[in-house]
């Protein structure tokens, strides 16, 4: 883990669009709690009456959610269609799904999911195919299935497997410890690990993890988090005992990631600051613990992605003088100098593994992949085939291995894994899942728009084939926009019963985005986040114009950062858009670096805390600009009362705001989920319910008639 996450980018959900009831006075909201607070920003006075929202445990706040869960859950049982899209989401979902195998000591680890378990069981087999026996089964340690297995490490030895535990859909984790032989658990447990797995040392008696100190009870859920460090726990010993191998008392915000090398001889430690790309690079020896940390890359200049070494030798996957990304070595001791192995290409250079002696890298090509392979040297080994216009991701190995997995995955084709022979360049099927959609009915095509500044933009749309343009087509546009993620082709079955029911699903590739590389990204981060909206606003109007869809049909969706993007979108064009759903927002721009991890966003969002950066967030944050006598469309909020990433207050102020602000006929609801977090680990049959009542929202703001 190189940054910290800021966004599960996974579960692309539904959102919706017009039409709803005949008068304002049709929706009574709730009361919402309020106080005088007002704030002084460098000068400028800024009230935040609902404040008393970002505590959640208060009485007026616990009623408050009440409130607004009966009224969005009444809404939404009185559309009839409902009871069929939950049938029709329940048979999309109920298809095996594979997650990348790997392989340590002559055993292969995978997930599999048999189709609506909540959540994915882990398997090992001696070969694949064959016989595999479970290992681990997250659906028998909850009975709602809300705990999730968040990570895993195995032995050098292939005996025992570290592994990590989230309950609610929280980022706190427990790590356990796991006899592969009998299934049984050791008596180790380390807790309050946070954005971290686990490193094993090659004598297979501990490992290497980062944690946070424990937080009060009360604020674990809002507290942040600093000062990360990396501990060592030996098999055995209680935690207490664990020894700190690693901390920077001189800077809070450092967040620590490791792995040992392949020939167990250093431990290296991955150093982010915040979501920055940008990272440092560390190594310790580990024949001798007491010697010294050395600072291999400690100027965060780029993006450093350790590969692999040989020698003094060491291989990195950076951006250093190549936006795009290239390969480079550095020499571990001695002077820094710089190889080129790989240099840029003109497509970005999204991951490398090193595996059987090559590099693989994976390109984005406009947002899809394409893979290929270079000898230690650089030079050209071939190209990896893929079925079309869609992602490959996996690949991962050791270098004496001749074999790598990869999975491939379309917006209509749903994950297939393949296994990849290195020595012959040929793939082959392991895993295809059979799925209760026929992709042969729809077509995906990319298409390229102007934003407002006449940046080239694309986007992907997927439709039913002999779909007539005629302004009609209910369409969802979806869009991130931010911290260097890529959007790519994914397979959801959220978006396959969109399609189902005749809707045109849309995915912008926002700047903000690493679809382009570095320079795509920045263009999107603190003074310049308006272009992502611009690039989102631009693409509702080339949908309109050339009559895909209207707007009376156009609704938008987003997540996490994406659910900012939905809400300063509304706030600024709410006449261009039917519907929105904005998810798990970042709505309170002026405070969001004062929750959890919020802090560590400020290296794309910058931070109120600076005069010029205060200005910039202050115009289009979501929370402060829902502007009182604005008729805005209808618009369904979700978000999560465990939810540790981005704090729930900032979807219940925004909620509160929204729906004082509304000044036309159309429902401002909020769905609050209950025991779940971000995203992550959500239950399957959490996730098929959230699917269905955005689903339904839509059928009723679009008055659609569904085929199913």
């Amino acid at each position: 883990m190189k940054r910290l996450p800021f966004v599960t980018a996974g579960l692309l959900t539904l959102c919706a669009a017009v039409v709803l009831a005949k008068e304002p006075s049709a929706f009574k909201y709730p009361e919402a709690p309020k106080s005088e607070q007002v704030d002084d920003y460098h000068g400028t006075k800024v009230p935040d009456p609902y404040r008393p929202l970002e505590n959640a445990d208060l009485p007026e706040s616990r009623k408050w959610i009440d409130e607004q869960n009966k009224l969005t859950f009444g809404f939404l049982e009185s559309v009839p269609e409902r009871k069929r899209i939950n049938e029709r989401l329940t048979k999309l979902w109920n298809y095996e799904k594979y997650g990348v195998p790997f392989r340590e000591s002559g055993r292969y680890f995978f997930s599999k999911n048999t189709g609506l378990q909540n959540q994915s069981v882990l398997y090992t087999a001696s070969s694949l195919p064959g016989e595999p026996r479970v290992l681990l089964d997250p659906n028998t340690l909850s009975k709602e299935g809300t705990t999730a297995l968040t990570g895993t490490a195995v032995s050098q030895d292939g005996k025992l497997l570290a592994y990590g535990l989230a309950v609610a859909g929280s980022d706190w984790q427990e790590w356990k410890v796991r006899d592969i032989e009998s299934g049984k658990d050791l008596p180790d447990v380390v807790q309050w690990v946070k954005f971290s797995g686990a490193a094993w040392t090659h004598d297979n008696k501990g490992f290497f993890y980062s944690r946070y100190d424990a937080p009060a009870s009360a604020d674990r859920l809002k507290e942040a988090n600093y000062f990360h460090k990396v501990y060592y726990h030996r098999l055995g010993t209680p935690q207490a005992e664990d020894r700190l191998v690693y901390e920077r008392k001189d800077h809070k915000d450092w967040n620590f990631s490791t792995e040992v090398t392949e020939d167990g001889k250093f431990l290296v430690i991955d150093v982010s600051q915040g979501t920055d790309p940008k990272n440092r690079v560390f190594y310790k020896d580990l024949t001798d613990l007491n010697l010294p940390v050395v600072e291999l890359l400690n100027k965060q200049d780029a993006a450093y992605d350790f590969l692999g070494y040989e020698g003094n030798t060491v291989w990195f996957l950076t951006n250093l003088g190549a936006p795009r990304g290239r390969i480079i070595s550095v020499q571990a001791a001695g002077p820094l100098n710089v190889t080129e192995i790989v240099p840029q290409a003109e497509d970005k250079l999204e991951s490398v593994r090193l595996v059987g002696n090559k590099f693989v890298a994976t390109y984005l090509k406009d947002a899809h992949s394409m893979v290929r392979l270079f000898e230690l040297n650089g030079k050209p080994a071939g190209d990896i085939a893929l079925p079309g216009l869609g992602t490959a991701t996996g690949f991962s190995g050791e270098r004496k291995d001749t074999e790598t997995f990869y999975n491939y995955t379309s917006f209509t084709e749903p994950p297939t894994v393949f296994r990849h022979d290195l020595t012959t360049g040929k793939s082959e099927v392991l895993f295809r899942p059979k799925v209760d959609f026929n992709s042969d009915e729809f077509v995906t095509e990319q298409v390229f728009y102007e934003s407002k500044d006449k940046t080239r933009v694309p986007m992907f749309l997927t439709y039913r084939k002999g779909l007539e343009k005629n302004g009609n087509n209910p369409t969802l546009l979806y869009g991130y926009g931010g911290f260097d993620n890529s959007v790519v082709p994914s397979f959801s079955p959220s978006t396959a019963a969109w399609l189902q029911m005749g809707g045109v699903y849309a995915v912008a590739n926002l700047r903000g985005g690493g679809e382009y590389g570095e320079e795509w990204h920045l263009a999107g981060t603190k003074l310049r986040k308006q272009n992502v909206f611009d690039d989102f606003i631009a693409a509702g109007e080339w949908l309109i114009e050339k009559k895909y869809t209207s707007t009376p049909k156009l609704a938008i969706s987003g997540r996490s950062n994406g659910g900012l993007l939905v809400g300063a979108v509304l706030n600024q064009r709410p006449e261009l858009w039917g519907a929105a759903l904005p998810g798990v927002g970042v709505m309170d721009m002026l405070r969001f670096q004062k929750f959890t991890i919020g802090w560590a966003w400020t290296s794309d969002y910058g931070s109120s805390d600076n005069k010029q950066e205060f200005e910039a967030l202050y115009k289009y944050s979501p929370l402060h600009n829902a502007k009182p006598g604005t008729k805005y469309p209808p618009t369904m909020i979700t978000t999560a009362d465990h939810d540790d990433r981005v704090f729930p207050g900032h979807s219940f102020k925004y909620a509160a705001a929204m729906q004082a602000a509304q000044a036309g006929p159309a429902p401002i609801l909020i769905r609050i989920e209950t025991k779940a977090g971000h995203g992550a680990g959500k239950p399957t049959s959490k996730v098929i319910e959230d699917v269905t009542d955005q689903l339904a929202f839509l059928v009723k703001a679009l008055g659609m008639e569904i085929a199913f």
